[in-house]
């Protein structure tokens, strides 16, 4: 028997979620903290941006609460309902990303969110969405392996086929087209999910909000200390202009955030600090920076390579 959503009790998990990530984060650093700027919203709503910057560890990271609401449903959430055009809508979650200072060290990226319409006459619509992915400078496998077994792990009460189709889904969706290549290595992603037991539903999204930082730490230790120079420096920045790319194009999340009148600052807060663009730059054969086009992106099965998909 489905239950009628609890809009409380999401936003008491988002704002811990939002909580416990940066204590993790900030547990990495030296000294170094998230910044806390609440902030309203004049159309209706508000939200929490809590900004690390320059820290020994991170460059530039950002963890961001919001709910916001209003009287007539965004085009971009329309575009696949279109019956819930002009309907009462409220959408709050959580949105991460994080740019670490050593090359070696992925950037990351994550986002929980639930959205809920009130068409006039129906009965509330409510649907979860989200997600996490990873976007190296340089690969090792054995992150890959350690990222996607988290991911699975997460899905696995919810269903035998979830972490594939999640997979797959995610490697579609961070896909910039206009390169013919991956952001990443891939992760999670969902959207619109409703399966009428909002108990259930809400569990997916508290296994994959809670599993994110369970994947991503781990990593994070294991290549702060790596040493690097000019060279990966350099590389870092050229590559962080594909994840410019992909957030100004194609995010979906940017996009609503845009159409729906959200805070500019909190929604281009997902930028680096430093990026370039080289004019045709092809990495040198048999390179380190070769081999993450060559080897990494491209859309491998990671946890069937490492015999780990039982």
């Amino acid at each position: 028997m489905s239950q009628q959503p609890d809009i409380n009790a999401v936003k008491t998990y988002l704002l811990d979620l939002q909580e416990r990530i940066c204590a993790r984060l900030e547990a990495v650093e030296d000294g170094a903290v998230f910044a806390r700027d609440a902030w309203d919203r004049p159309e209706g709503g508000g939200g929490i941006s809590r900004v690390l910057a320059e820290g020994s560890v991170i460059e530039k990271g950002g963890v961001n609460f919001s709910h916001v609401m209003g009287d007539t449903m965004p085009g971009s959430a329309t575009a696949h309902r279109p019956h819930l055009a002009g309907a009462p809508w409220q959408a709050m979650g959580v949105s991460l990303v994080i740019h670490p200072n050593n090359p070696y060290v992925p950037t990351s990226h994550a986002n929980v969110r639930f959205f809920i319409a009130t068409p006039r006459d129906a009965e509330p619509v409510y649907w979860f969405g989200g997600g996490y992915d990873l976007t190296p400078y340089y690969g090792f496998e054995d992150d890959c392996v350690h990222w996607h077994r988290t991911a699975r792990d997460a899905c696995a009460p919810f269903g035998e086929d979830l972490y594939q189709r999640y997979k797959h889904w995610c490697d579609d969706y961070f896909y910039l087209k206009h390169r013919d290549e991956p952001r990443g290595i891939g992760g999670l992603f969902f959207d619109d999910h409703n399966t009428g037991d909002f108990e259930r539903d809400f569990g997916l999204m508290q296994a994959v909000g809670d599993s994110y930082i369970e994947a991503y730490e781990p990593i994070v230790r294991r290549r702060m200390a790596h040493p690097f120079g000019d060279r990966e420096r350099e590389f870092q920045l050229y590559r962080r202009g594909r994840y410019v790319e992909f957030n100004l194009v194609y995010d979906r999340g940017t996009l609503f955030g845009l159409q729906s009148g959200g805070r500019t600052e909190s929604i281009l807060m997902s930028l680096p600090p430093l990026v370039r663009w080289d004019y045709s730059r092809v990495p040198e054969a048999g390179s380190e920076e070769a081999r993450l086009t060559e080897e990494f992106l491209t859309g491998r099965d990671w946890l069937k390579e490492a015999a780990d998909d039982q």
